[in-house]
């Protein structure tokens, strides 16, 4: 915890030093700055005919960054001695491996507050000198995304680029991952660029649905109240960084997909045969109703289903015990002067 609270500290003095003077085409852990953001950009350059996209892949980035090179990039504006000396033992101060503590002389420890900063503070030098050979490009952290106009172009780019990271900053690049490709071929940090539209890849959609899934499984022991935090949580987070990509039929179907999963966990927790019944009772279903689904051995997602089911477990019910629809989010984002 108290490692935690420094490094935090440290974070927020590096921050406001160096985030004034980053790029704006630097979109990672940047206040006021976002995925959705990063993704019109790209968009920009492709409707401006940038139709083709370098993607540069930084093999292992935060387990390969060069102490000496970070420390001196830090240092340029750091003058406090006692700061360099901490945040040199933070670097230097090893990683737990099979119960035996090793040494770090390269990286930065992923999941630090002070990691994503320092990481800005090393690539902000390749932004510069992008920015002075006029490429168009947007950056997420370690992912870049550089746009050419021509596939040879692409090419010539990436050779130089990657070689001025090897040689300058010290930082591996993929060579297998690395690539040229036309924009319609290739994604931006979780998206497909078109002219006219953003579409967010259906790996990212699936990863989604699944988490929902692990969210809203038959566990006994879990309250809906506390799965209705989590999915309102988690669903608020995914929107507003993939939100702008998502169909709106998708974002209908998985609201529905999401209740009947939580109908199905009321039925998990109802279980027997008369509590089923009583509850039934309590939320207005006729008495033979609710004796001949109380009494039913079908499975607990079939009798999510039921006509007595979606109509006294309403769409209504949830939104009154806080369940936030994807539908609504996605109006939001879409349209934010009419959204309700």
């Amino acid at each position: 915890m108290l490692d935690r609270v420094l490094m935090q500290s440290i974070a927020k003095v590096l921050s406001e030093l160096f985030n004034p003077t980053f790029s704006l085409h630097s979109y990672g852990y940047m206040p006021g700055r976002s995925v959705r953001q990063a993704a019109l950009q790209s968009q920009g350059f492709y409707q401006q005919g940038y139709t083709y996209q370098i993607d540069i892949d930084l093999e292992k980035f935060f387990d390969t960054v060069n102490h000496d090179i970070l420390m001196d990039r830090v240092g340029r504006k750091v003058k406090d001695k006692g700061l360099m000396k901490l945040l040199g033992r933070f670097l230097r101060s090893g990683v737990v491996v099979k119960g035996r503590l090793q040494p770090t002389r390269i990286g930065v420890p992923q999941g630090s507050p002070v990691s994503p900063i320092l990481s800005n503070i090393l690539l902000d030098e390749l932004d510069a000198e992008l920015e002075a050979r006029g490429h168009k490009f947007v950056r997420y952290a370690d992912d870049l995304a550089i746009f050419v106009k021509s596939k040879r172009a692409g090419e010539r780019v990436l050779a130089s680029v990657s070689r001025y990271l090897e040689q300058n900053l010290k930082v591996k690049v993929n060579k297998a991952k690395s690539k040229v490709s036309h924009v319609k071929e290739s994604s931006v940090l979780g998206f497909k660029i078109h002219r006219k539209k953003l579409r967010t890849l259906d790996s990212k959609v699936k990863v989604f649905k699944r988490k929902l899934k692990g969210i809203t499984r038959r566990c006994p022991g879990i309250s809906i109240e506390s799965r209705i935090v989590r999915l309102k949580q988690y669903a608020q987070g995914w929107m507003a960084h993939y939100g702008c990509g998502l169909k709106y039929d998708k974002a209908v179907n998985l609201d529905g997909w999401i209740r009947r999963r939580l109908r199905m966990c009321y039925w998990k927790q109802w279980r027997r045969p008369r509590r089923r019944i009583r509850e039934l009772i309590k939320l207005g279903v006729s008495k033979r109703e609710a004796i001949y689904l109380g009494i039913s051995r079908k499975s607990y997602w079939r009798l999510s289903k039921t006509l007595a089911t979606n109509s006294r477990l309403s769409n209504a019910h949830f939104e009154q015990i806080g369940l936030i629809s994807i539908r609504t989010l996605w109006c939001k984002i879409h349209h934010p002067a009419t959204a309700r």
